[in-house]
């Protein structure tokens, strides 16, 4: 709220380079406030942090359920699967609220929704406020799970790969965002172990650095979603129409 309060006169790329860039003023803020007074250890991070308990059920501790044995990082996953579900279903609910609906409103046209009687300040900063409640979840649960966390684990590159996520499964419907963090968590990753045998299968060494072709086909999909999918691959039903109108 913080942060959505002076810009909320600004939209589309302006409200993104802004936020985007307010991320990183953050993160180059607490790298650096280890001193005069030692509050985030600066640059070496975090450590010991505990792990994550509901009443004397440990997370982090091997244990066995109903005869089935759970290491640490297994009940992480499940806990994880779980408040996803949680969140889209709590995402969904929205979407199809009022106040969902006078999200989709004052993005369509801010002016109109102001004139339809909605507060669009208090629902903008809503959003921002919900927004960061959700990240808060999950950075909660990644410190946890981690043990430790440091600067290096929230640069600028992982605020563009969620955005990126966001455009490529298509804003504006849940499901569409699900798909692109899925596609772009996974498919780098299996390019990743590919590339180095089928070259060296090929040209008997490493030619390309794997992270380098996997940052130039990151970086082609992009470009061709926008070209012939501007909407995602899995728009909303709203801006699909939208897009279809605006071709006729």
């Amino acid at each position: 709220m913080i942060l959505g309060a002076p810009t909320l006169k600004l939209r589309g790329d302006y409200l993104a380079i802004v936020t985007l860039g307010f991320g990183e003023i953050i993160r180059i803020f607490l790298n650096n406030l280890s001193q005069p007074v030692n509050l985030t250890n600066g640059p070496q991070g975090i450590t010991l942090i505990d792990p994550f308990r509901i009443g004397a059920f440990n997370f982090a501790k091997r244990e066995t359920i109903f005869g089935l044995d759970f290491t640490g990082p297994v009940k992480y996953y499940y806990f994880m699967v779980l408040l996803v579900i949680v969140i889209i279903v709590i995402n969904l609910r929205l979407q199809n609220s009022r106040i969902g609906r006078a999200w989709e409103a004052i993005r369509e046209d801010e002016i109109a929704a102001r004139a339809m009687g909605i507060n669009t300040r208090n629902m903008k900063l809503l959003a921002f406020a919900m927004g960061a409640s959700f990240g808060g979840i999950s950075g909660g649960i990644f410190s946890a799970t981690q043990g430790f966390i440091s600067p290096e684990s929230f640069v600028l590159v992982e605020s563009i790969m969620v955005l990126s996520m966001v455009v490529l499964g298509g804003m504006g419907n849940v499901y569409g965002v699900v798909l692109g963090a899925i596609l772009l968590s996974f498919v780098p990753e299996i390019l990743r172990y590919t590339v180095e045998p089928v070259q060296k299968a090929l040209f008997g060494r490493m030619l390309i650095e794997p992270e380098v072709i996997r940052m130039l086909l990151f970086g082609l999909a992009l470009v061709l979603m926008m070209l012939y999918r501007p909407a995602g691959l899995l728009p909303s039903a709203l801006r699909k129409r939208e897009l279809e109108a605006k071709r006729q």
